[in-house]
């Protein structure tokens, strides 16, 4: 598989998994929760509440790693991702992440505590639903 195909089932396996186990680490080990997913190709956003320890976690150290796939309602595709985070209020970015399921805990895309986890990929392993094992690097 080239790097184009590579490209093009990860996104497609973004695409069909909605959620994924988000990890920081936090004071020198991780910790994970699980995350709705949004993505615009490779790139790989989260909805947070400022407030979050996530975010404060990710003012200390920026590195991150997620996993998704393989799962009930899933694409039987696995995909682990190991990036660094940038907490942004971009607006353009907010109004494009929001939907009315976030409603749950926000007031709307200006309401202040809404920030977006932007991703920035540096190593994506896809493992298909065949079982081939493929490595993408930045």
């Amino acid at each position: 598989m080239n790097r184009t195909e590579l490209e093009q089932n990860i996104v497609k396996a973004l695409e069909n998994n909605p959620f994924c186990s988000f990890s920081t680490v936090e004071n020198g080990k991780p910790k994970s929760r699980y995350m709705a997913l949004f993505n615009d190709g490779m790139n790989i956003h989260l909805a947070t509440n400022r407030r979050t320890h996530k975010v404060e976690e990710l003012e200390n150290n920026p590195n991150v790693s997620l996993l998704l796939g393989y799962e009930s309602g899933g694409s039987k595709e696995v995909v682990e991702v190991e990036g660094t985070c940038e907490i942004t209020k971009n607006e353009a970015l907010r109004e494009q992440v929001w939907n009315d399921e976030l409603k749950a805990w926000f007031d709307g895309p200006q309401d202040p505590n809404y920030v977006i986890l932007d991703i920035t990929p540096t190593r994506i392993e896809y493992t298909g639903k065949d079982h081939e094992h493929q490595v993408w690097e930045q």
